[in-house]
């Protein structure tokens, strides 16, 4: 199935202001037939390694070719693997080694189409290869238009937790073209707005009453789409201009990632079980009763949370997450080698309410374990 593309109006464009690194986010339909234009004229001259995954390949990958071609752009393609599995060192080590046999230079453009999966990985290898080369996001998923391709963030996974290894390398330009989400399937998409809702949680009340109201218009495809995709870039932009490198304010972006990276790991990134949003969802609900048993969060703010992630049919519990989980020791480790972890002491985005998240660097071990041992009951 292939996007429906139709004429392009003028893309909302969301400005990360970055100084030297600045870039833009284009959201709007139709952008992914402007990608060759749009390079040509970022980078005159420059080749491209696209990188996507199988899936993609068959559905975007000839429209993303056919406007390189049209516009001039010599370019190779490298496919690799669908799904969390494929961000490892192994599929690192291949594609930087891919990149340099096709003798693309420091001054080319490494092109991810694609997931947050993709844009991952191939964020670290244009970090990597010949210490960092242009890098080009055209996010294919919703998750990935609001959230992943936005701030630089890059990397693989570790068999000791999710995103461990990587590098901050800020892309160029990212497109955003939200007429590739009409070919996402329902579970994808509502993993998607797991990462939206998010953005209302963490410091926008308004927005998220927005979501409660609007949500229908945004899975229908509406122009509520366009809104929440635009309104999400900006709030990121904001937090990422403000904080590039997470050694502050932009640590709250993780609102409900601790527990849900950890819960990806339990299950060794198996998709069929759990794929990230759901996880963000499940770690968004647990971060707000976490909250209340801490006497930090209303108890109706918590339970608002989790009908309006129900009502859209995420997953909000631990049992909702299909076969048996390790022991919460187990849990309780995986969450120790999270990235937010200081020190020692376990790091936490908490919350005083819908809007008003905090980041809670000395979260004791055994409010956590007591915490997770009485959810798994």
């Amino acid at each position: 199935m292939t996007a429906q593309v139709t004429e392009t109006e003028a893309p909302d464009t969301v400005r990360v202001d970055l100084g030297e690194r600045s870039y833009d986010i284009l959201i709007g339909r139709g952008l992914l037939a402007e990608a060759g234009e749009r390079l040509k004229a970022l980078l005159p001259g420059s080749r491209a390694a696209i990188i996507t995954d199988e899936n993609l390949a068959k559905t975007h990958l000839e429209a993303l070719q056919a406007s390189l071609d049209e516009a001039g752009v010599k370019h190779v393609t490298f496919k690799v693997p669908a799904g969390e599995s494929t961000k490892r060192f192994s599929m690192f080590e291949r594609l930087c080694d891919d990149v340099l046999a096709a003798k693309l230079e420091r001054g080319d453009a490494v092109v991810a189409l694609g997931g947050g999966v993709v844009g991952d990985l191939a964020g670290f290898v244009a970090a990597s290869v010949r210490r960092g080369m242009n890098f080009i996001q055209v996010p294919t998923s919703l998750l990935a238009q609001v959230d992943s391709s936005v701030g630089g963030k890059t990397g693989i996974n570790s068999r000791h937790g999710k995103n461990l290894i990587g590098a901050f390398h800020q892309p160029r330009l990212v497109l955003a073209d939200t007429a590739l989400l009409d070919t996402l399937s329902p579970r994808e998409f509502r993993a998607g707005y797991a990462e939206v809702a998010k953005y209302g949680l963490i410091d926008d009340a308004d927005f998220f009453a927005w979501l409660e109201e609007n949500h229908e218009g945004i899975f229908s495809g509406g122009a509520e789409r366009e809104h929440a995709v635009a309104t999400s870039c900006r709030a990121k932009a904001r937090i990422v201009a403000e904080d590039e490198f997470e050694t502050g304010a932009r640590a709250l972006l993780n609102l409900g990632h601790t527990f849900g990276h950890a819960l990806e790991a339990a299950v060794d990134y198996n998709g069929e079980r759990l794929v990230h949003g759901e996880g963000v969802a499940i770690g968004m609900r647990l971060a707000h009763d976490f909250s209340v048993s801490l006497g930090l969060c209303a108890e109706d703010d918590a339970r608002r949370v989790e009908a309006h992630l129900q009502k859209v049919g995420l997953p909000t519990h631990m049992s909702d997450i299909p076969g048996q989980l390790p022991p919460t020791e187990t849990l309780l480790d995986i969450i120790a080698q999270d990235k937010k972890v200081t020190k020692g002491a376990l790091t936490f985005i908490l919350t005083r309410g819908i809007g008003r998240s905090f980041v809670e660097r000395n979260v004791e071990r055994e409010s956590v374990l007591a915490f997770l041992e009485k959810e798994m009951n």
